[in-house]
């Protein structure tokens, strides 16, 4: 396993979460480097990781620890794929929303670590928006839990959230507690190809009943996910008038692209920030959230260009994958906030040591 050309020392893989803590504690004491692993379907994110002697496995976190179906609630460790989430939620009627690029694998707290999502944030929100609690281990050795098991929980801050996209910067994901949803009766995808695709999404999302999610990309396709009861599914179909195709993932899945990076801006914004990507460049859209992503092999001045563009518009590129000295060059998220001084004070408290993947995050 290589990160920015660097390999640990060891890997441990500990059973439980406190043996992790304890693992976790013993690196600090020590002032060994520890980076936590879990599907290794984001080890590309960050910036250039600075040193690192411990890859901390949360493959023998997996357990997936109470799905309550009369709650909608589901409580699961961190080394838990979302496959097995998928598992253990169908039987009971319901699933998980979450859909990341990268293929299979990812994990719970990986997903959490990374904040990664997928499409179906169009009609569910991103996992920040039903994640209602969170347990981790602190470099000190403490595990912490904030949240809890119950959608309508008002005891103490949010604390969880501070967690979601920081890298394990602030500390290691051992479990996670999240709202769940119904799963659909039915679903469908449909396939179009227009003169004007984003057209189409815009009547698409006219209608009364809209998809689940809205994929456009740089070929001119539209793919639409439609989900509910059988008579609600069949309507929509009717009224889009697309081809009928096999479910087929989205196409931000691609792997093996040199770089690969996430554009977040108004959506009003973002079809010409787009037609703005140097010629042959290859991006997936989806409409609604002003998300994109862009595939290709650009030199620094390219993503700063866009980059500035997208900050000029309201919003962001991070560089999701892409060469060390890429990111190094460039940076992977972009204009510091107005919120670092802050994000280092809470680094200082939770892990003053820089521990935990030293160099990956802005703090």
């Amino acid at each position: 396993m290589v990160i920015d050309g660097l390999s640990p020392t060891r890997t441990e893989r500990p059973a439980n979460a406190e043996d992790l803590a304890r693992l976790l504690a013993e690196a600090d004491a020590a002032g060994h480097a520890v980076v936590p692993v879990g599907g290794g379907r984001a080890l590309g994110l960050g910036e250039p990781l600075r040193r690192w002697d411990v890859a901390l496995s949360s493959a023998g976190l997996d357990r997936v620890i109470e799905a309550s179906g009369a709650d909608m609630t589901l409580t699961v460790e961190a080394g838990a794929t979302l496959e097995q989430v998928d598992e253990a939620l169908r039987p009971l009627g319901q699933h998980l929303p979450v859909d990341p690029q990268g293929g299979p694998g990812h994990t719970i707290g990986g997903v959490l670590a990374s904040g990664l999502y997928g499409p179906l944030r169009q009609r569910y929100g991103g996992p920040r928006d039903f994640l209602i609690g969170l347990r981790v281990a602190l470099p000190d050795g403490r595990l912490v839990a904030s949240g809890g098991r119950v959608v309508k929980n008002v005891s103490g801050y949010d604390l969880q959230k501070l967690h979601l996209g920081a890298l394990g910067s602030l500390g290691v994901i051992v479990a996670a507690s999240f709202k769940v949803f119904p799963r659909p009766h039915q679903e469908l995808e449909l396939l179009t190809t227009a003169p004007d695709p984003w057209a189409e999404v815009d009547r698409a999302l006219t209608l009364a009943e809209r998809p689940q999610a809205l994929e456009i990309d740089s070929g001119g396709s539209v793919r639409a996910r439609l989900g509910g009861s059988g008579g609600s599914v069949a309507r929509l179909s009717r009224e889009l008038g697309w081809e009928e195709v096999e479910p087929a993932g989205w196409a931000g899945a691609t792997e093996g692209e040199p770089v690969l990076a996430r554009i977040a801006v108004p959506a009003r914004h973002l079809r010409t920030l787009l037609s703005g990507l140097p010629e042959g460049s290859r991006w997936w859209a989806w409409p609604g959230i002003g998300i994109a992503h862009w595939s290709g092999a650009p030199g620094a001045a390219v993503v700063a260009e866009v980059r500035e563009a997208a900050e000029a518009a309201g919003g962001s590129l991070v560089l999701i994958e892409a060469p060390t000295e890429l990111r190094a060059a460039v940076g992977a998220f972009g204009s510091a906030p107005p919120t670092l001084e802050w994000m280092r004070k809470l680094r200082d408290a939770f892990d003053p040591r820089r521990t935990i993947s030293p160099g990956r995050f802005l703090v």
